[in-house]
């Protein structure tokens, strides 16, 4: 039995043997909510660092008391049996509830079925694809159709990885032969224009189906001017998210002449230049960006040798799931780019509503589960790889400016204490109630279970 909020409010009369926590002076806040996590995963020839626990240890001990993870399924291979292998990895090792969106890498009749039975019998309700990974995860415009018009028909919630995976894989193969081997030209291969296009026709693809869409970690400008497009011509229900690492550090590091640190701030799409974090923030500020996450992946230094010759071969990743919401508050709250109202919202709430977790998870109220975090905006931390609860060896937010917050407790416990089972998402969400609305945007309208 989980434990739920009993009461809210004043004067509160305290049943006997009741441990009480003294909050003054501290923000009590809904716990963070990160929905693009990678733990316990193969890719690119190396398994992430961090695996079930270690991860979502990482999680709570920065707030996060909630994250959604990815089930990544191989060509070929049935989503019902990778879904099966991802739950055995993670149910005994959570410290935190969690949850899982189902990757589709191939498609055929049987896939849909499976995505049937998923929503179903297992509660499903988001399915990612992707755009980029040519010759790997990459779907075609033909199979994105069949994606989401399935995603429509089950009432889920397509989320996209939007890159341009032709022009990236014929940039790759002109840089190389040009001799551009090293960590810049990951993000000279898949520039802003990149990023943007694939957008643009994720929303095009979406708004034929006529499905709610969901972009991954936007990480330009350009991408969220296409996403804005989208909102307000074709009053489209698209939503995005953005990452910890796109307003907390910037591409300038893929310059370094040091292998491990440039090809540490490796990930897709990469990180851009340093004013684009600002903008970010007040895309996240104004409701152009709805979600902040972390796409928590990461690699070891001696993992991300592995493309030390080329960088094409590098493992994508980087942490984040332990700053998230630290970073979040630095930039935005501390800059006066937004309130605390705004912030719950873009590191919790608005994540419950969108993956069907409302009204149990985002919101500190009688009934909703006490998934909670008491927040001291006055206490510094200092960022660093050897206090951090990851199990990887580098910390890309080391550099930045002491984060000026600190989660001092999480779900009622300390960092790192084992919750027992996972918590299943509910049924998929009626996306035909998906509303766009044209800008100013303050928040989400409310996803119902059927």
């Amino acid at each position: 039995m989980f434990p739920t909020i009993g009461q809210v409010g004043r004067n509160l009369i305290i049943p006997g043997g009741t441990r009480t926590i003294d909050a003054t002076g501290l923000l009590v806040m809904p716990g963070g909510i990160d929905p693009h996590t990678h733990f316990e995963v193969e890719m690119m020839g190396a398994k992430t660092a961090d695996d079930f626990y270690k991860g979502t240890r990482a999680a709570v001990a920065g707030g996060t008391t909630t994250v959604i993870d990815f089930v990544l399924p191989e060509k070929g291979q049935s989503l019902i049996e990778a879904y099966n292998n991802w739950r055995q990895r993670a149910d005994s090792k959570v410290c935190c509830d969690y949850a899982l969106h189902v990757g589709v890498t191939w498609w055929s009749p049987s896939v849909k079925k499976e995505m049937q039975q998923l929503v179903e019998e297992h509660g499903i309700n988001s399915f990612k694809v992707f755009m980029a990974y040519k010759d790997s995860w990459m779907l075609n415009d033909y199979e994105l159709c069949h994606v989401m018009e399935t995603c429509a028909e089950l009432k889920a919630l397509p989320l996209v990885h939007a890159e341009n995976g032709n022009i990236i894989a014929r940039n790759t193969e002109k840089l190389l032969a040009a001799g551009v081997t090293g960590p810049e030209g990951h993000a000279l291969s898949r520039d802003e224009e990149v990023e943007a296009e694939a957008v643009n026709r994720a929303c095009v693809i979406a708004n034929q189906m006529k499905c709610p869409l969901y972009i991954v970690h936007i990480m330009s400008k350009s991408a969220v001017q296409a996403l804005r497009l989208a909102r307000t011509r074709q009053k489209q229900p698209v939503f995005g998210e953005t990452l910890a690492a796109t307003i907390g550090t910037d591409g300038s590091h893929y310059g370094n002449a040091c292998y491990r640190h440039a090809a540490a701030h490796v990930l897709s799409p990469p990180l851009r230049a340093p004013h684009t974090a600002e903008a970010i923030v007040d895309a996240l500020a104004h409701d152009d960006l709805q979600i902040i996450a972390s796409d928590n992946c990461t690699f070891h230094e001696k993992d991300k040798e592995l493309g030390k010759n080329n960088f094409s071969k590098i493992p994508n990743g980087v942490n984040g799931v332990e700053d998230r919401m630290e970073i979040l508050w630095q930039k935005a709250v501390n800059t006066g780019a937004m309130d605390p109202c705004r912030f719950v919202a873009v590191s919790s709430a608005c994540a419950a509503r969108v993956f069907n977790l409302w009204p149990r998870k985002g919101r500190v109220a009688a009934g909703a589960d006490a998934d909670l975090a008491l927040w001291d905006p006055r206490r510094e931390r200092t960022v660093s790889a050897h206090a951090h609860h990851h199990a990887v060896d580098f910390n890309i937010f080391e550099v930045t400016d002491p984060a000026r917050v600190q989660p001092v407790a999480a779900q009622g416990a300390r960092g790192g204490r084992r919750r027992r089972g996972p918590r299943a998402v509910g049924p998929a969400p009626r996306a035909h109630r998906l509303r766009a609305r044209a800008p100013p945007r303050r928040r989400l309208q409310h996803i119902r279970g059927d």
